[in-house]
C-alpha cells in the first residue's frame, strides 16, 4: 500500500523555506554563521579560488548552517519538554550541550578549511 503525504510537494518546500527564514529571524548564531560564510565567498570570488575549493566551501558551510538550524530546533524542543513536562533546565541541559558542541566541531573544521585555503594566497601577495 503506497502511502501519501497530505501535503503537496511545494508545500514541504515552503514549509522548508520557512524553517530556514524563520531560524533567520529568530537566531543570533545562525546570523554570525551566514556572515562568515558570505565573507568567505566573497574572499573566494577576490582570490578566484579553484573548482574544488569551492565544493569544499560549499560542502562545509551548508554543513554549518544545517547544523545549526537543527541545534536550533533541538533547543526548541528541549524548550518545549521543559514547558510541558516542568523539567529543569539542568534537565536538558546535556541534550543541548551535545548539540551545540556538534555545531561547534563543524564551525572549528570550516575555519580550518578556510585557513588551508586562503592563508597560502594571503602569504604569496
Amino acid at each position: 500500500m503506497e502511502k501519501t503525504s497530505k501535503y503537496s510537494l511545494a508545500s514541504s518546500f515552503g514549509f522548508a523555506f520557512s524553517g530556514i527564514w524563520q531560524a533567520i529571524k529568530k537566531e543570533r548564531n545562525i546570523k554570525i554563521h551566514l556572515t562568515f560564510a558570505i565573507l568567505v565567498i566573497l574572499v573566494g570570488l577576490y582570490f578566484n579560488i579553484a573548482k574544488v575549493e569551492w565544493l569544499a566551501l560549499i560542502i562545509i558551510i551548508s554543513l554549518v548552517l544545517a547544523a545549526e538550524i537543527m541545534n536550533s530546533s533541538i533547543e526548541e524542543l528541549c524548550n518545549l519538554l521543559k514547558e510541558k513536562l516542568n523539567l529543569e533546565f539542568s534537565e536538558t541541559t546535556l541534550i543541548r550541550n551535545f548539540s551545540a558542541g556538534a555545531v561547534l566541531i563543524l564551525a572549528l573544521a570550516s575555519v580550518i578549511l578556510g585557513l588551508l585555503i586562503f592563508l597560502p594566497r594571503l602569504f604569496s601577495q
